[in-house]
């Protein structure tokens, strides 16, 4: 396994980067977000990779950080998710709010991202939920199943049930607080309160 790699960058493309490692150059694919943040040809870099075996393919993925690596290797290992839609998903959405988005059961954000249909969303829902949950829930503050009346009340003021979910990720809710106190707190994040 490679865990990581560092060396100059030779060039960036859309999905994928030249890097010298002294006598030879590795193609590494990586979502745009980590090709945003490399610089440019000649700047030093330093990747978190990952090394995809197949029958006839070894591909080396790299990322900006180790959260992007990992959810990358999560989401590969669902049925059905390769290595071009999971960096699509890592392209479009940051790991946070993609482990936010499956966590909380968005699939209307998921379908989104190019090449992701319903029936996919729903699976990566599905399979990741309670993983995401347990690996990603404090990190990220996915609300939990005691903030369902909170997604509740914000749906009933016209807020989208995946709106409040995300809206409620970022905001830090005492558990024991009044439902009002509770509301009153994500509005304000939303900045209608």
């Amino acid at each position: 396994m490679i865990y990581s790699l560092q060396g100059v960058l030779e060039s960036l493309g859309p999905d994928q980067v030249a890097i010298n490692i002294g006598p030879m150059s590795l193609q590494v694919f990586s979502p745009t977000s980590t090709i945003s943040v490399l610089g440019s040809p000649g700047d030093r870099v330093r990747l978190h990779t990952y090394l995809h075996v197949k029958e006839d393919v070894l591909a080396l993925y790299g990322f900006a950080t180790t959260d992007e690596r990992d959810l990358f290797v999560t989401l590969i290992g669902v049925s059905g998710i390769g290595p071009k839609l999971a960096l699509a998903l890592l392209s479009a959405m940051s790991p946070r709010s993609l482990a936010v988005a499956i966590a909380g059961g968005d699939t209307q954000q998921l379908t989104q991202v190019s090449g992701l249909g319903k029936k996919m969303a729903g699976r990566l829902v599905l399979e990741l939920k309670g993983k995401l949950e347990r690996e990603w829930g404090e990190a990220v503050g996915i609300p939990g199943p005691d903030y369902d009346e909170v997604v509740a009340a914000l749906s009933a003021l016209g807020y989208a049930p995946s709106e409040a979910r995300t809206a409620i990720s970022r905001v830090r809710l005492e558990p024991d607080a009044p439902l009002e106190e509770k509301v009153r707190a994500v509005l304000q994040s939303l900045g209608t309160g």
